[in-house]
């Protein structure tokens, strides 16, 4: 089901890229868009969960760097019968983390600094155990993919814009540059990818949350560390390099008003925790 998703997305992908190429430059503009859209697909497929990772600059860390983060990782894969991830780690102070990898084989779990001082040991596993469980139930590839994909839209709609403000190509069988075009794709873009985003987050981290509690063996380790990270990700929110990446992380690290939360990726933390508690004994 994951892989028909992708391809949906990539298809959308492509749908946007040639919408855009037409508007903007006609038959040539649509026709260059959709050889732009393949090598985009190609490198979204085996490169979205580097992008991510450069993104953020993560750094790999390995037993003697960072072990008892790696020795959790470990620990975990080992007893869900997993292959082990590579193990990232991000400098910055905010407390979350992510997975990301096209599949099993090709995985990775990062988290920051922030969430390493904060959770104890128990919650730090509670956390693993997530991530874990998104790369066992193969949402990593969806999910980077998606990100990938709704960073290039709100990118994309920002170049129509200006290049329809600023001319475009014309000619006898093509349309000349519109600048009504540019604004709606201003506006409707980051709309489109934030539905690509919310189409495929939420059900998902209520998955994640019953076989992460599974494979950390305590359902209260994720419902505590879930308070604690949403309490400190209100007051220390993440400075992010896309906010199309929101939806990666096991705590929605965006801070704003009704606005945010209208378009938030992530299921409400208090129905989270209870769904959690109520697993307490059934584990």
């Amino acid at each position: 089901m994951n892989y028909l998703k992708t391809a949906v997305l990539l298809a959308v992908l492509t749908a946007f890229l040639v919408l855009i190429g037409g508007s903007v430059g006609g038959k040539q503009g649509a026709l260059m868009a959709l050889i732009l859209a393949g090598a985009m697909n190609f490198g979204t497929y085996w490169f979205s969960d580097k992008i991510v990772l450069a993104m953020y600059r993560a750094k790999p860390v390995d037993e003697t760097a960072s072990p008892a983060l790696y020795g959790i990782v470990r620990e975990l894969t080992m007893k869900a019968g997993m292959p082990m991830p590579k193990v990232y780690i991000m400098d910055n102070e905010t407390p979350n983390a992510f997975a990301t990898g096209r599949n099993p084989e090709h995985s990775a779990v990062a988290v920051t600094t922030g969430i390493m001082k904060l959770l104890s040991k128990e919650e730090l596993t509670g956390v693993i155990g997530h991530e874990l469980s998104h790369i066992a139930n193969r949402d990593i590839l969806i999910a980077t993919i998606a990100a990938t994909i709704a960073g290039a839209i709100s990118y994309i709609s920002h170049f129509a814009y200006y290049a329809s403000m600023f001319g475009g190509r014309s000619g006898d069988d093509d349309r000349g540059s519109n600048p009504i075009v540019g604004i709606v794709m201003m506006i409707v873009a980051p709309i489109a990818a934030m539905i690509i985003q919310m189409a495929i987050s939420r059900s998902r981290e209520y998955g994640a949350d019953f076989r992460g509690a599974q494979i950390a063996g305590n359902p209260l380790y994720l419902a505590n560390a879930l308070r604690k990270l949403e309490y400190y990700n209100k007051r220390v929110p993440m400075h992010m390099p896309s906010e199309a990446t929101a939806h990666m992380f096991i705590v929605n690290p965006l801070s704003g008003g009704s606005l945010i939360k209208l378009f938030s990726t992530h299921p409400p933390i208090e129905e989270r925790v209870k769904r959690l508690e109520g697993m307490v004994g059934k584990v």
